[in-house]
């Protein structure tokens, strides 16, 4: 371990990898290079100072240089003990940043580190899963006068947002970035599907086609995940407990039913839920063996391996694959029960999270705007802004679209004309 008072990282001299991981990353993040080229000329985060709980991946590095170039000092802490890419969080440290995370970290240093983001007074918050904001509200209340704002970035902690808003407890407006078009309908459908498909491969080599994929959860992460398995040949079934929900993955085309009916039929298990226990040890008693279970949302709650690991015999047999014995059969849990495409791959494409991490940037510069202005409420930003991510990604991919002419406008904004 190489430790500073500004950073924690695993091993300094990966640092020329974790360099070029990020520039290659860069190449692919066209919108937020667009944002980052207007910030370096009106710097309007001069003087903020910038605490962030993220993965620390090459991807939210190039948030973090974009934050420096609108005028930004910037600490950073991982939001997951597994998430952590060593090799750029080395190159951050030596490029200067604040930056505490390792892969494989303990629990202590988790928070640790979380603590060292706290320590660094900020004046923006950005989290992915309210760690931080949870840690701040509970336990640094004396820093929260001199706190603007926050965003979060995930659905799990924008449910827990609301949780604090509704007990009265949120005491600085948070954005939940999370609810941007450009987000959850990017970041959680097409990036989810596509790097929990690339985790869970990492993770096990095993051939999708021709299996039976359980996809526990059919929001945006559940259609995404569904989507990418029976694209390579998988036979899907959704499981749920919304009405709604269900009923668009039976026309979608999957098989819905409830998981004790599941836990018979599937090959391999995604859970994509935000909640606990989705799928318990008497559900995992009634798998086939040779079974594989991931979890692909935030916390590693939503498998119940407490329960597993008290009655079955373990041992690591991949890199990010547990082998348990239950009842005589296999069961297989990839990373350990944590966010399966960060802990076994690389998380999101660079492309996807660009536009996610657009909305960060464009979340911050409004709240400096508009500090004192916004009430201490989760806070959904304009539609005006989500669109200007659009046009941005449409620009980098060389698309151009139709415009309304004057007649279509003034018709669209009419009552009187009709059949």
């Amino acid at each position: 371990m190489h430790e500073t008072k500004n950073y924690c990282v695993k091993d300094i001299d990966l640092a020329n990898q974790g360099e070029m991981n990020i520039e290659y990353a860069e190449k692919q993040m066209k919108t937020l290079m667009k944002v980052r080229e207007r910030f370096s000329k009106e710097k309007p985060l001069k003087g903020i100072r910038v605490g962030m709980a993220l993965h620390i991946t090459k991807e939210s590095a190039a948030l973090v240089r974009t934050f420096k170039a609108g005028g930004a000092d910037v600490a950073i802490c991982s939001c997951n003990p597994l998430s952590t890419q060593d090799d750029v969080a080395a190159a951050l440290a030596k490029q200067g940043f604040r930056v505490y995370g390792y892969k494989g970290e303990t629990t202590n240093d988790y928070y640790k580190f979380i603590k060292k983001v706290i320590e660094f007074k900020p004046n923006i918050t950005i989290d992915d899963g309210c760690d931080l904001v949870s840690e701040i509200h509970k336990n640094h209340k004396d820093l929260i006068p001199n706190i603007i704002g926050g965003c979060e970035e995930t659905t799990t902690g924008v449910i827990r947002l609301r949780a604090m808003e509704k007990d009265n407890a949120l005491k600085y407006p948070i954005i939940a970035v999370n609810d941007n078009k450009t987000k959850h309908l990017i970041d959680n459908y097409y990036g989810t599907g596509q790097s929990t498909i690339d985790g869970i491969l990492r993770a096990s080599n095993l051939l999708i086609a021709g299996n039976t994929v359980v996809v526990a959860g059919y929001g945006d992460c559940g259609k995404g995940v569904a989507l990418r398995a029976k694209g390579l040949g998988a036979k899907v079934i959704v499981t749920e407990v919304d009405p709604f929900r269900a009923m668009q993955a039976a026309f979608d085309g999957h098989k819905v039913i409830q998981m004790n009916e599941a836990a018979k039929l599937g090959d391999i298990f995604v859970t994509v839920t935000g909640d606990i226990n989705v799928i318990t040890l008497d559900h995992m008693k009634l798998m086939k063996d040779g079974a594989i279970v991931a979890n692909s949302g935030h916390f590693d709650v939503e498998i119940d391996l407490k329960s597993l690991k008290k009655v079955a015999k373990s041992r690591r047999i991949r890199p990010s694959l547990e082998e348990y014995i239950l009842d005589g059969k296999r069961i297989y849990v990839a990373a350990e029960g944590r966010l399966v495409n960060l802990a076994a791959a690389e998380g999101h494409p660079s492309t996807v999270m660009s536009l996610s991490f657009c909305g960060q940037s464009l979340a911050v510069e409004y709240l400096i705007k508009n500090k004192g202005k916004l009430e201490k409420k989760v806070i959904t930003l304009p539609k005006e802004i989500d669109e200007i991510i659009s046009w941005l990604q449409l620009e980098a991919m060389n698309i151009k679209i139709d415009k309304l002419t004057e007649e279509q406008k003034k018709y669209l904004e009419s009552w009187e004309e009709g059949t």
